[in-house]
């Protein structure tokens, strides 16, 4: 060490420059990974709604084998009794019955221009699951898709 001149010895710490580049690293970082986590958490609320569309066709499935075959009595609100998990989802969630059909549309809780995931029944049994994006096109339903899920 005494071989290096005077001036090193005394000077200690990160200079301007050091510290402008750490920081433009660390706010290009940024750049990237905040757009990606609020894509992904939006994926997650859409994959929200998906599972209780789901969880409301089998409690549908249910309800029909307890009432003669028929889903036109089954309501929300004896879909949240027979499938505990529904409760919380019952004010995003909107049930059409008949006697042979049903449609289920579950919104998405990620914004206000959120998805909404339809699941349909028909009456010789084909279910068909379509999606909208509203004014967003993002998270579990996109127009590449072709409002498929």
């Amino acid at each position: 060490m005494s071989s290096l001149p005077r001036k090193w010895h005394d000077e200690s710490g990160f200079s301007l420059i050091e510290l402008l580049v750490v920081i433009l690293i660390i706010g290009i970082l940024a750049a990237v990974a905040i757009p990606a986590f609020l894509n992904q958490r939006g994926k997650g609320t859409d994959a929200d709604a998906k599972s209780i569309l789901i969880s409301a066709a089998h409690a549908l499935e249910v309800c029909s084998t307890e009432h003669n075959a028929s889903y036109a009595t089954c309501t929300t609100s004896e879909l949240a009794i027979i499938e505990s998990t529904l409760n919380d989802a019952t004010s995003r969630m909107s049930v059409t019955t008949s006697s042979n059909t049903y449609e289920v549309i579950v919104t998405s809780a990620r914004d206000s221009n959120a998805a909404t995931f339809t699941l349909s029944r028909a009456s010789n049994g084909a279910t068909t699951r379509s999606c909208s994006t509203g004014t967003a096109d993002k998270g579990g339903c996109s127009a590449q898709s072709s409002g498929t899920w």
